[in-house]
């Protein structure tokens, strides 16, 4: 049997490359920061790293590093159990509380990833009486646990207020409702127009649920995502996040918000009650975060700060910048071909970032996602948008 499978794969793989969307990875041999180095096997390069979740540059903290050892020590490398067995530590529910006062919400859960936050999120809470009102730019982990759940499913358009309240008008006929958005959408930079849709989600009796993977840290005058961007925080009723982005770039997810919703995912979210607890020392780093980000909005300032400066001299050169209210820059190729020879020829001149084409993104969306940190310099920023402009030069995607 495997014979014709193997064949069928190589003929896909086959495709895959002569199309120009074949994956390669590249091997970081340093600590993810700003600046990274990176070996082909036989040479090391050092390149300025742009293409990280590493909004606040927390990934190498050595506040983080240090909470994560003494906790290691103090609580041993690893749970080897679910939550409600026996693995639950006094670290977890420290966690759990600084990511609720954080966000201005009444509880927590912790779960491996946010991936698994969101699709252990619907099924527990929603049956075949209600609905679910997706944006259609929703990430994979939001699709894959509405898909999980059997409630009707309606889906608007990216950012489509009018959309979406034809779709709550249509979702009348069932029980409860639930609004699902990001709170950023990772491709593009945007941000979801939160304020309008929980009028929209008032006025046609909904709840809402954003994921703050992209945004918490990074959105808000302090950083407290969408929900304070928009006056809203601790009006939400769900909200979604990562510890694997601006909170320390490690592993973890959650949810947060009205009492009775987590009290009822811990009875019956599968991911929570299947998978192991996050580490002992993942949730001290995760703590020591929040305590770091509580102090001050330096770490924000600088990354609001870098963000305005790297975007607005793209522009200025004459790249096809997406509108961005996040950290996240999308410089426009279309062309899926293009998109790795530019982010290759980057890499040449000791810039590291990655072109996304499909089915990452819709067909002929293709880009190269710059994701600026706190972390980057005056310099850094500098010495990548000359190196942007001469490849752009170069490949004709800027005239002269």
């Amino acid at each position: 049997m495997y014979k014709s499978f193997q064949q069928h794969l190589c003929e896909e793989l086959s495709a895959i490359r002569e199309a120009g969307l074949y994956k390669e990875e590249r091997i970081i041999v340093s600590p993810q920061s700003s600046s990274i180095r990176v070996s082909s096997g036989k040479d090391e390069q050092q390149v300025i790293n742009f293409c990280a979740n590493n909004y606040l540059g927390l990934a190498d903290n050595q506040e983080l590093v240090a909470a994560a050892k003494q906790r290691m020590d103090m609580r041993g490398y690893g749970m080897a159990s679910v939550r409600f067995i026996c693995g639950t530590q006094d670290t977890h529910k420290e966690l759990e509380r600084a990511i609720s006062d954080f966000f201005g919400t009444e509880d927590t859960i912790l779960y491996a990833s946010c991936f698994d936050a969101n699709g252990g999120l619907f099924e527990p809470l929603l049956t075949e009486e209600d609905a679910i009102i997706s944006d259609a730019l929703n990430h994979a982990s939001i699709i894959d646990g509405v898909r999980l759940c059997k409630a009707v499913r309606y889906r608007y358009k990216n950012g489509d207020v009018a959309d979406l309240e034809e779709q709550l008008k249509k979702a009348q006929a069932q029980r409860f409702r639930i609004v699902a958005t990001d709170g950023v959408f990772s491709m593009d930079g945007n941000v979801c127009p939160l304020d309008k849709i929980y009028a929209l989600a008032k006025k046609y009796d909904a709840l809402v649920m954003v994921d703050e993977s992209h945004s918490a840290g990074v959105v808000g005058s302090t950083g407290r995502g969408v929900t304070e961007l928009y006056n809203l925080r601790g009006q939400i009723e769900i909200i979604t996040g990562t510890l694997g982005k601006a909170f320390g770039g490690s592993v973890g997810g959650f949810t947060t918000g009205k009492k009775e919703i987590i009290a009822m995912l811990r009875q019956r979210s599968r991911p929570y009650l299947f998978s192991n607890s996050i580490p002992p020392m993942i949730a001290a780093a995760g703590v020591r975060t929040f305590e770091l980000l509580s102090r001050d909005n330096v770490l924000q300032d600088r990354l609001h700060e870098n963000t305005r400066y790297f975007v607005s001299r793209m522009q200025q050169a004459g790249f096809d910048i997406k509108p961005t209210q996040s950290a996240i820059c999308a410089v426009m190729l279309y062309d899926a071909r293009l998109s790795q020879e530019f982010a290759a020829a980057l890499q040449q001149e000791g810039i590291y970032v990655t072109g996304f084409y499909y089915p990452v993104v819709p067909k002929g969306e293709a880009r190269i996602r710059v994701q600026l940190s706190a972390a980057h310099t005056q310099n850094h920023l500098d010495r990548g948008i000359a190196a942007f402009v001469k490849v752009g030069k170069k490949l004709g995607v800027l005239k002269g």
